[in-house]
C-alpha cells in the first residue's frame, strides 16, 4: 500500500459569499485538514488577529517575499496584496495533511497552472447578487461604493466557475457546509487520479 500524500483544496468565492466561514468550520470538523493562512497588506478588520485570520504585513515585506520566491501564489485585490506562503503548504502536504487555501480566482488560476491535476478546486457561489449585496452591507466595513465595486468583481469572478471542479451554493450555511465536507471526504477516498 502506498503512503498517502496530502491533498490541496482550493476554495474561491466572491467577497461575502462565506468561503472563510465554511473553511474554518471544515478545518475544525475534519481530521488532518489544515488551512493555509494567507499574507495580506490590508489593514485588519475588527476582531481579526494576525496569524489567525491573515498574516498582516506591509507592502515592502510582501514584495520582498515575492522576490525571494517564498509565495506559492499572490494577487492584488481591491488595492491590497494577498498571497499564500510556499513553505507552510509544502511542509503540511509532505507531512500528509490536506491543505485548504481560501484564495481569490486570480490566485486559484495560478495554482491551477502550477499544480494542474494535483489540486481540487471548489467555488462557493452566493445564492444571488442581491443576497451578496445584503451580506456585504451587514459587514459594515465597506462603503456603498466599495460594495458596488465588490459586486462588479463578483460578477467577473462568477465567470470562472467553469474552471473549478465543484460549485457549492451557499444559500444555507449548514447545507453548504455538509456539501463541502462531502466533497473533501469523497476526494480523500478517490483511488484514481484525474487524466
Amino acid at each position: 500500500m502506498t503512503e498517502r500524500k496530502g491533498k490541496l483544496f482550493i476554495i474561491s468565492a466572491p467577497s461575502g459569499a462565506g468561503k472563510t466561514t465554511l473553511a474554518e468550520r471544515a478545518v475544525k470538523t475534519l481530521p488532518r485538514l489544515k488551512r493555509s493562512i494567507s499574507l495580506t497588506t490590508r489593514v485588519p478588520r475588527n476582531g481579526e488577529k494576525s496569524g489567525c485570520d491573515y498574516v498582516f504585513v506591509d507592502t515592502a515585506e510582501f514584495k520582498d517575499k515575492i522576490r525571494q520566491g517564498k509565495m506559492l501564489e499572490y494577487a492584488r485585490v481591491f488595492g491590497n496584496y494577498y498571497g499564500t506562503p510556499r513553505d507552510g503548504v509544502e511542509k503540511d502536504l509532505k507531512n500528509n495533511f490536506d491543505v485548504l487555501l481560501c484564495i481569490d480566482v486570480q490566485g486559484a488560476m495560478k495554482i491551477r497552472k502550477k499544480f494542474k491535476q494535483d489540486a481540487i478546486f471548489i467555488f462557493i457561489i452566493p445564492p444571488s447578487l442581491k443576497d451578496l449585496r445584503e451580506r456585504l452591507g451587514k459587514r459594515k466595513a465597506n462603503s456603498r461604493a466599495e460594495i458596488e465595486e465588490r459586486l462588479a468583481v463578483a460578477r467577473h469572478e462568477l465567470t470562472y466557475l467553469k474552471n473549478y471542479d465543484y460549485g457549492v451554493v451557499n444559500d444555507d450555511l449548514e447545507s453548504a457546509f455538509k456539501k463541502l465536507c462531502s466533497i473533501i471526504t469523497a476526494e480523500r477516498c478517490k483511488v484514481k487520479g484525474r487524466k
